[in-house]
């Protein structure tokens, strides 16, 4: 494996093939917890792994340099993914000093005994030096917590980009040109829209703040670092901050006695139209995790739930409590749903999405026990509303 980003800056992480779910993001192609190793007349360590990998952090370290000569440990961020193995390098590294914000700092020591921990504590613009080269650090507020941090080496034009620009991705190489580009570029949408969405005013400052660096290789916390094409992933960012619309439709929805789902299919039929990518999902066959990448940039979204006990059902509100939290934007759509003896799933699908600020493009489209062929026709209509409003939000952007 090709560990080397550059001379005397090595990758000392650890692949994790086998994890499948990151509090509730399913994995599908594991991750990794990279740490980063850079060697000048002083050495730092740029963040560590989670604390059941730090003896392989330190075998890896130990195959570059001992680990009495690590000076600095930067923290860029405090998330036990990253940070929960830092009492044990610390205490296998006794010359080192913690260097992090204070904010960090704080929350180290919700997880850690810090009391002997000999800090340095930095802000946006400091500059630690190395020797031959040096750290600066930008702070990145809530990228995705209070804490956040991004690092940059100037002289190599390499900035270490702490969660912002990842993925969830195991692989044997490194780097962007030696995986499949296409792969790691999915990877990567639904890292942002599954753990970074709703962060994307604060992300579009810290681009904005990074773009006076010259960028020439970004080094993420999570996946392969990009070497060859820093400026692609930054160009997707770009459209992701803003949600950037595609013409795309989606139809969500959880169905009892099919009744909900035949509404469904008849929406997804409306919504057929050229130009138009109209994609239908079950809640309950496919993962929250791909539903929160396909909204990501969809431009438009039915949601269907029936009634259950007078509300939704309990998958439609799970996958719409996640994307509530992901706060994505610039979306339009409508709820709709059956019920039997008395209504309630429909409205409280509605709810859901005046909540996340949704256009809505007609009241709830509500069907009493099976769709009629009128309930069907009026579902198609919904369907092209849809579509209309995908290609209009696609063209404007």
């Amino acid at each position: 494996m090709n560990t080397t980003l550059c001379d005397n800056v090595e990758w000392v992480g650890y692949v994790d093939w086998h994890i499948r779910d990151f509090h509730g993001y399913s994995t599908n192609r594991g991750s990794t917890y990279n740490s980063y190793l850079v060697r000048d007349r002083k050495t730092a360590l740029i963040d560590t792994v989670k604390a059941p990998y730090v003896p392989r952090l330190l075998a890896n370290i130990q195959q570059h340099t001992d680990l009495g000569n690590v000076d600095y440990l930067v923290c860029n961020h405090a998330e036990p993914d990253h940070a929960s193995g830092l009492s044990a390098v610390v205490k296998a590294c006794p010359s080192a000093k913690v260097v992090c914000t204070e904010k960090c700092r704080k929350a180290l020591a919700g997880y850690h005994d810090i009391s002997a921990w000999d800090f340095e504590i930095v802000k946006s613009g400091d500059t630690l030096s190395l020797g031959e080269r040096s750290l600066v650090f930008l702070e990145t507020p809530m990228v995705h917590w209070p804490e956040s941090m991004m690092t940059y080496l100037p002289e190599e034009k390499l900035l270490f980009s702490q969660d912002a620009f990842g993925q969830h991705y195991a692989s044997a190489g490194r780097f962007d040109d030696e995986e499949p580009c296409d792969v790691v570029m999915y990877e990567a949408k639904v890292y942002y829209a599954n753990i970074i969405m709703w962060a994307g005013k604060p992300i579009a400052k810290a681009l904005e703040a990074a773009s006076a660096m010259e960028i020439g290789m970004i080094a993420p916390a999570h996946g392969i670092i990009w070497r060859k094409c820093p400026e692609r992933i930054i160009e997707a960012y770009q459209g992701w901050i803003v949600c950037k619309a595609q013409p795309k439709v989606l139809v969500v929805y959880d169905t009892m006695w099919h009744s909900t789902e035949r509404m469904a299919e008849a929406i997804l039929d409306g919504a057929s139209k050229p130009g138009v990518h109209a994609r239908l999902y079950s809640v309950r066959k496919n993962h929250i995790t791909l539903l929160a990448t396909e909204v990501l940039d969809a431009a438009a979204i039915a949601f269907g739930s029936p009634t259950l006990n007078g509300t939704l059902m309990p998958e439609v509100a799970a996958g719409l409590t996640y994307l509530k939290g992901l706060r994505p934007t610039c979306k339009s759509g409508f709820a709709f749903g059956s019920y039997g003896w008395a209504p309630g799933g429909a409205k409280a699908v509605n709810e859901y999405l005046q909540e996340m600020k949704f256009e809505l493009l007609r009241e709830p489209l509500e069907a009493q026990w099976t769709p009629t062929p009128d309930i069907l026709e009026e579902c198609r209509k919904a369907g092209e509303l849809l579509a209309e409003k995908a290609l209009e939000s696609a063209c404007a952007v």
